[in-house]
């Protein structure tokens, strides 16, 4: 017998066992709309949803546990895909975000420089003069310590603008 035919060691399955219940209780934490979206079996479902409804620790212990022992009967493929898909449009969000908030400090220091730079770079139309009297209502409320409601609305305007 060669090693290819090796069955996988006791840590190997351990390894495994644990990765397919953490990928079980990854899906506990899904939003309803993405969960339903998944192809799963019924009886894995139905201990998925069981599980959202348990507060008691050692009981939600044991259904995670066997969430892991069903999770090691289906294929684990199109649900890494599913939830890697999740991460990716999440760190992409995150990524837009950020971007915004650099346009809106660049905006908040800059002005109208950057404003019309933004204006390049977004394709479409922008209202450069909304923009630029959010950036001066924004300056004033800075200026005067009240609560940043210009700067909010500067940064919900360059989201506008900036989505397809």
């Amino acid at each position: 017998m060669s090693d290819a035919e090796d069955p996988p060691s006791k840590s190997e399955r351990k390894r495994r066992s644990t990765s397919l219940q953490e990928l079980g209780e990854a899906l506990i934490e899904l939003p309803d709309s993405e969960f339903d979206a998944l192809e799963l079996p019924d009886t894995l479902r139905e201990a998925i949803l069981l599980a959202r409804r348990i507060t008691a620790h050692g009981g939600l212990y044991r259904q995670k546990q066997y969430i892991g022992k069903l999770m090691r009967k289906i294929d684990p493929a199109p649900i890494l895909a599913a939830l890697d898909a999740r991460r990716e449009r999440e760190r992409r969000s995150a990524l837009q975000f950020h971007r915004l908030e650099q346009w809106r400090d660049r905006m908040l220091t800059e002005g109208a420089p950057a404003i019309a730079a933004f204006a390049r770079e977004v394709s479409g139309t922008v209202d450069t003069a909304m923009l630029a009297d959010l950036v001066e209502r924004a300056l004033a409320e800075r200026a005067a310590s009240h609560p940043p409601a210009a700067a909010r609305a500067l940064f919900q305007a360059l989201r506008a603008a900036s989505s397809p």
